[in-house]
């Protein structure tokens, strides 16, 4: 039995890691529904709950689904009241594409761990330009925060922005640039943590070739630069990054680790080798998270810093008795 599921183990392994180099070469994820359905049947966990398609504004893409902790099983009595921290995620696609479906993977990780997962969808370029999808960003927060964030005993449960790539950018201007959740009301929360996964913060968008069009008609680049914020101080942050991004430079990282600890905020850094850009994101799925410690790192930057309950410890195992040898 044991040979059984290493064998299954090692192909669904390799079938993931198959998957991933094609999601590559065609652009990573959200380059097509197909390459991310299938990933997703490939490496995702089970046995946690999903809510999909949330309204959090009126747009067709202003939806939203949550992923909830998996729940012990019923006893005929009332489940306690979820007081799991929130984690809110960001995914990337230089703000051109993308859909929160193609994500799952993130969502049911993250829930497998104790987290509620909320993967919202956000309006792109073309139909809009900068700063309309952090505008979304922020709706989508500050429903979350007025809807999901308050414990029974009106004790508030602490949200953590999470993001990939242009979704880790915005995460860190929602965080950072605290005009965007002050204008939804005094009543929302900031974020408890940030949690950055590859993410431009230091660049300009307004002179990058694939994302100036993006950024059109923006008269100051610093609005849209996370880095020029970072003075302001903001909450916990953990930023990570591959050492093989060929595609977001790791001075982004650095520039705004540098800047957030000037400011006397709480910066954990990790530079990961051999990881890439899209291979950061992809080892948090179970079959690949020899890769990288990514979800592991966020798992202990939450309990430190956003409730999250350590794991149980495991039960001792037995001591094995010694071998009965026979007699010589």
């Amino acid at each position: 039995m044991t040979s059984q599921r290493f064998v299954l183990g090692l192909v669904l392994t390799l079938a993931a890691a198959m998957a991933v180099a094609v999601y590559a070469y065609a652009g990573g994820p959200g380059s097509t529904p197909l390459l991310a359905g299938l990933f997703n049947i490939l490496v995702s966990e089970r046995g946690t709950s999903v809510t999909r398609g949330v309204v959090y504004g009126p747009g067709n893409r202003q939806k939203l689904d949550i992923y909830h902790p998996a729940r012990p099983p019923e006893t005929g009595r009332p489940r306690p009241p979820d007081d799991s921290p929130i984690a809110i995620f960001l995914y990337g696609g230089s703000w051109q594409k993308g859909e929160r479906s193609y994500y799952e993977f993130v969502g049911r990780a993250l829930s497998k761990k104790g987290v509620t997962a909320v993967i919202p969808d956000y309006r792109l370029y073309p139909e809009v330009k900068f700063p309309a999808f952090m505008d979304d960003a922020a709706d989508a927060y500050a429903f979350v925060a007025r809807t999901m964030a308050l414990r029974v005993n009106g004790k508030p449960r602490p949200i953590v922005l999470i993001g990939h790539s242009a979704g880790a950018h915005m995460a860190a201007l929602l965080a950072l640039d605290k005009s965007y959740l002050e204008a939804r009301g005094a009543d929302i929360p900031p974020p408890s943590a940030l949690i950055g996964l590859a993410g431009p913060y230091a660049f300009d968008p307004t002179t990058w070739p694939s994302t100036k069009a993006v950024f059109a008609g923006v008269t100051d680049p610093d609005v849209a630069r996370p880095v020029v914020f970072a003075k302001n101080g903001g909450p916990p942050v953990l930023l990570m990054h591959g050492l093989d991004d060929d595609t977001t430079k790791i001075s982004n990282m650095r520039d705004l680790a540098k800047a957030l600890k000037a400011s006397g905020t709480n910066v954990q850094t990790l530079e990961l080798a051999k990881i890439g850009h899209l291979s950061i994101l992809t080892s948090i799925a179970k079959p690949l998270r020899g890769w990288a410690p990514v979800l592991q790192a966020m798992r202990e930057f939450m309990i430190r810093h956003a409730n999250l309950p350590p794991p149980a410890a495991s039960k001792p195992s037995k001591p094995v008795p010694p071998p009965v040898l026979p007699p010589q």
